[in-house]
């Protein structure tokens, strides 16, 4: 059946909709901390790290799409204008010093203003400031040990909660700081190696048995962040998730003392209930 112009017309013009909306649709259903349909970029910065991280990566991006396009402007030129039919009689050139000098630089500059944003972008993740809180995160064959040395002695497990949504993210009882303070995790690993990742604090630090690796994240935005073991552990590796509730001073203060109590009335119960509701 063949079919007029205009039927062919409307007929693109709903093929553009429909691959726009998958191609952009993926920022609609996004939710801040967590991963969404269609997503074709980094989630959404929640730490001045993950900032930095996020410029960086779209300066690159920029960077590789200019020189991507000049060479290939280059490569057309070369098959149009110095093939074997425009020019019969080849070019005996053997030396250009403009040339030579250019693609010696011009690289080298490339590298310096690559190199200088990584650097100082490497010393932001590695030089961990003041910290107003400390967590030591411990992974274990397969979920996650909290404990909050300085606000007292106690200690929970995190293991993901089949009932609870985002889908294999949720978990029964979650990490909760403070909103603008930084905090220092420290990790380790009880039987095997993990990875404690945030994709939105812009952290990924792995959980070495017998050892102690820490990083820091200062979250400036309230509400859930999710991340998951990055390091392949054993058979329930991709069950393992991290949740962590970023809330105000007040409500930290709040769930500090009632995880307290509940650990010292009972180190069974779920902390599920201490923590403070969802922003």
């Amino acid at each position: 059946m063949k079919m007029s112009n205009g039927q062919i017309g409307r007929r693109l013009l709903g093929f553009a909709v429909v691959f726009a909306g998958i191609a952009f649709g993926g920022a609609a259903f996004a939710e801040l901390g967590q991963p969404a349909p269609w997503e074709y970029k980094l989630q959404e910065a929640a730490t001045p790290v993950m900032e930095n991280i996020t410029w960086f990566h779209n300066f690159l991006l920029w960077l590789i799409t200019a020189i991507t396009l000049f060479v290939l402007v280059l490569l057309i030129l070369v098959v149009v204008k110095f093939n074997s039919k425009t020019n019969p009689v080849p070019s005996k050139t053997t030396h250009n010093t403009l040339i030579e000098v250019a693609w010696t630089l011009i690289p080298v500059l490339i590298l310096v203003a690559v190199a200088v944003p990584s650097f100082r972008l490497l010393f932001l993740e590695l030089d961990i400031p003041k910290s107003d809180l400390t967590i030591k995160a411990t992974g274990k064959q397969w979920y996650w040990s909290y404990a909050y040395p300085d606000n007292g002695p106690f200690e929970f497990d995190s293991l993901m909660a089949a009932d609870k949504m985002p889908r294999l993210l949720g978990v029964d009882n979650e990490m909760v700081v403070p909103v603008n303070k930084v905090v220092r995790v420290q990790t380790t690993g009880a039987d095997v190696i993990h990875s404690f990742a945030i994709p939105a604090f812009g952290i990924k630090i792995d959980a070495v048995p017998g050892r102690l690796n820490e990083t820091w994240f200062k979250a400036t935005k309230v509400g859930m962040f999710y991340g998951q073991c990055s390091e392949l552990c054993g058979k329930d590796h991709a069950f393992m998730p991290i949740a962590i509730r970023v809330v105000s001073d007040q409500e930290f203060a709040a769930w500090v003392e009632t995880a307290k109590k509940k650990f010292a009335s009972n180190p069974a119960n779920s902390f599920a209930s201490a923590a403070p509701a969802a922003q």
